[in-house]
């Protein structure tokens, strides 16, 4: 019996369809679950690869493997000491049981939902349950030059002390909700804290307080910067004064040397010819004394006489 070219086309046709519905591959980075009617079939596949499912009746699902984001709605939460921040979390989690994740959520909007019902309670309750420096601090460690100035001045920063810090309340919200996410196939592989800020009315306060603090150390850097100037002053002056006197004793010592030279050679002079040094030192308190304005009386017999009284007689 002879098939007839149109009816030939059709079965290839309808063969091609049923090879095209019957036939998927699932990608490294997904993984699959086959429904039946809406009503999940056999193991979840998670291998890569060409797959076969029942044409027209079974349908494919995809889901990914690798971490999603969870991005938290960002709001105004009360520390302990009743201060008002904002906080912005994140969250990276994926699908490690695509059959329960199907059943309980269906869909990552679903899951979204449920980690919204999940992780922005936890978030909100450690918050509250502690202190500001606690949220926003891992350490007791000075954090800027404001608070290091401070310690320096010896004043105490109104911080009060970290015993537990951010890193430790994310682990601990980490580890309270993920027992509550197991229940729909998802593993909740870290949270973190995005953005911490005042409001606007702490923040003012906050700016306030800051601009005061830096007016102490910048203060306290002036005060002892004119410490150090004094200090500097006070050295140069007594620098000044020990090399002048330094400069004295040794202008002394030399002038005291050059005196005991002059009355050594005047001595070695007035030894060699005693008259003659003599009469040369009266005629200098002559020449040094006299002028035609001085009267001098003297007797006939003073020393100081002898050499006039010699020279009348040299000329009479």
């Amino acid at each position: 019996m002879k098939i007839s070219f149109s009816v030939l086309i059709t079965i290839i046709v309808i063969a091609i369809i049923l090879g095209m519905n019957s036939f998927f591959t699932v990608d490294e980075t997904e993984q699959v679950i086959i429904t039946q009617f809406g009503k999940p079939v056999g193991e979840p596949i998670t291998e890569p690869g060409l797959k076969f499912k029942i044409p027209f009746i079974q349908t494919v699902n995809y889901f990914p493997k690798n971490l999603l984001e969870w991005d938290g709605d960002p709001g105004q939460i009360p520390t302990l000491d009743k201060t008002y921040i904002w906080v912005d979390t994140f969250a990276r989690w994926r699908i490690v049981d695509p059959l329960k994740f199907f059943r309980t959520v269906n869909n990552e909007m679903g899951a979204q939902r449920k980690l919204d019902d999940i992780l922005d309670p936890a978030v909100r309750n450690f918050i509250t349950s502690y202190h500001l420096i606690e949220v926003v601090r891992n350490s007791n460690r000075p954090m800027d030059t404001m608070e290091v100035g401070l310690e320096q001045i010896g004043k105490k920063a109104p911080i009060a002390e970290v015993k537990t810090g951010r890193e430790k309340i994310t682990r601990m919200i980490l580890a309270q909700a993920r027992p509550k996410v197991e229940a729909f196939g998802i593993e909740i592989v870290d949270i973190r804290i995005k953005r911490i800020n005042y409001v606007e009315e702490v923040r003012k306060a906050v700016y306030e307080r800051m601009i005061q603090e830096r007016k102490q150390i910048a203060e306290k850097f002036r005060s002892e910067g004119m410490g150090e100037s004094k200090k500097i002053e006070g050295e140069k002056e007594k620098e000044l004064k020990r090399i002048s006197s330094e400069a004295y004793r040794k202008a002394q010592e030399i002038k005291g040397k050059a005196d005991a030279e002059a009355v050594r050679i005047c001595a070695e002079a007035f030894s060699q010819d005693p008259e003659f040094y003599s009469f040369v030192k009266t005629l200098d308190v002559y020449k040094t004394t006299f002028d035609e304005n001085t009267w001098l009386m003297l007797s006939t017999d003073s020393d100081f006489f002898k050499y006039l009284k010699g020279y009348s007689n040299v000329q009479n």
